[in-house]
């Protein structure tokens, strides 16, 4: 049976857009549905495929994932060829690290600058405490490209990568300065053609958000 990833809206979900990229990834065969926010029933949608009623959630046959990261750890599992976590364990550990960081750090940064793929908000939400947030991103990446030369934080494509996937959009449509290292990354991940096909059906949604 066909892997199902249920998202929410593609302009909006951040923690949508990790997972499909992971998958996206590994090349495999996968449905994608999406549940549109703020309409009359997408609590009701969300609350039949999602125990948590929450998306993402993914479904491989009768088995339900849910959470960002445990679907990206989940695909990795099932798509070990696809190498979405680095080979060596000392940049494993690292990788997951990074990702735990993004997972439940940067509250000010995902409160001030949320994901909105096509609008351009620059100078907003430029808060002291988000823009710290910002700062630390940026430090991160710029210690991981320094070592591993990119494009992507561990050379190649990893898990990490689709973590920070949704803060490459907020620092564009929120207009963060970002220096040379910084700016190629984030043009680096929106060139991904699963990034590409994403911004591109996420367009076709209706703006449900000032």
């Amino acid at each position: 049976m066909a892997l199902t990833l249920y998202v929410g809206s593609k302009r909006y979900s951040s923690w949508s857009l990790r997972p499909y990229l992971a998958l996206a990834h590994t090349g495999a065969a996968f449905e994608t549905t999406t549940i549109l926010f703020e309409q009359p029933d997408t609590k009701q949608q969300i609350a039949k495929v999602s125990p948590a009623k929450r998306v993402p959630v993914l479904h491989d046959g009768d088995l339900v994932i849910w959470d960002s990261l445990a679907i990206c750890e989940y695909v990795n599992e099932l798509y070990p060829a696809a190498n979405l976590w680095p080979a060596d364990r000392a940049q494993r550990a690292r990788a997951r690290s990074m990702s735990a960081e993004m997972h439940s750090s940067f509250v000010e940064l995902r409160t001030q600058m949320p994901m909105d793929l096509h609008s351009d908000k620059a100078g907003e939400g430029h808060t002291a405490e988000a823009l710290a947030d910002a700062h630390r991103v940026m430090a991160i990446w710029r210690e991981q490209l320094a070592a591993s030369k990119g494009p992507f934080l561990f050379g190649a494509f990893s898990i990490a990568d689709a973590m920070f996937a949704p803060v490459t959009t907020r620092f564009t449509t929120y207009g963060v300065d970002l220096d040379a290292t910084c700016r190629a990354y984030v043009d680096a991940m929106h060139a991904l053609p699963a990034f590409v096909a994403w911004k591109r059906d996420a367009a076709a949604e209706p703006a449900t958000r000032s």
